[in-house]
């Protein structure tokens, strides 16, 4: 699983699982262009990322809920290294609260961070990548995707999104070498669930059969696996990493 001369574009790459991601592929060889919006985080990443050995590292910031912007992140990561061969959706935001509290502003702004923005970036990166005859894309989901939660039903309906996204994407790129997978991560210590009341935080390690809240490295593995030719015929699958906190 060496990436030496292959070139990945990670989105929310200022923090979390995000940045986990792209300091794994850095680490394996590939050049990585960091995506999201936040100057200074981006910088501590893409430190990160050159410890991990990287030495091709490239900032791009953009608000991924506009279209334009991530056309200009591929182009920027197409003019650094000449190619992408490896994309990670990884950009979400999670605004909790019930449906009959429902604002039109909250629902709007997760459906085009966390789903608008991974269409953009298929859209932009298809192009080099069936002309590359390889390519692999990842949508990072969550497994609130695939079992619901109260609370959280529009981040609930983004992320299983994803899912059907990267099913009909596998279908129409596949015959051109280019692989459509996604990630389901199940509780990840991340500023994202630091904000969870403690008691939400318990239930979820009294159900985890492994007895432990996940890391982003946990998370990054299963990237880098499914960025590797040792995933050369796995597409349109999702992969859960969740310590065993849903089963179906």
């Amino acid at each position: 699983m060496e990436f030496s001369g292959r070139a990945a574009l990670v989105t929310g790459a200022s923090r979390g699982i995000g940045r986990a991601i792209a300091v794994e592929l850095a680490r394996a060889g590939a050049a990585v262009a960091l995506v999201g919006r936040d100057a200074a985080a981006l910088e501590e990443s893409a430190d990160a990322c050159r410890a991990a050995g990287g030495d091709r590292v490239e900032i791009v910031r953009a608000d991924l809920a506009e279209q334009s912007a991530v056309d200009t992140a591929v182009r920027t990561a197409l003019g650094a290294f000449g190619r992408v061969d490896f994309a990670i959706a990884n950009a979400g935001i999670s605004i909790d609260g019930l449906i009959l509290r429902l604002r039109r502003e909250e629902l709007d702004r997760q459906i085009d961070v966390n789903l608008k923005s991974a269409v953009y970036l298929a859209a932009a990166v298809a192009k080099p990548m069936l002309r590359q005859k390889a390519g692999s894309i990842v949508f990072i989901s969550s497994i609130v995707g695939l079992s619901g939660n109260p609370g959280q039903s529009i981040y609930a309906l983004t992320k299983a999104g994803l899912l059907g996204l990267a099913k009909s994407l596998a279908k129409e790129l596949g015959s051109r070498g280019v692989r459509v997978n996604a990630v389901a991560p199940g509780y990840i210590e991340t500023a994202m669930t630091a904000t969870l009341p403690e008691a939400a935080k318990a239930q979820y390690l009294n159900t985890i059969s492994l007895g432990r809240p996940g890391r982003p490295e946990d998370v990054s593995g299963v990237v880098r696996f499914l960025c590797s030719d040792a995933a050369a015929y796995v597409t349109g699958q999702t992969i859960v990493v969740d310590g065993g906190l849903v089963m179906a």
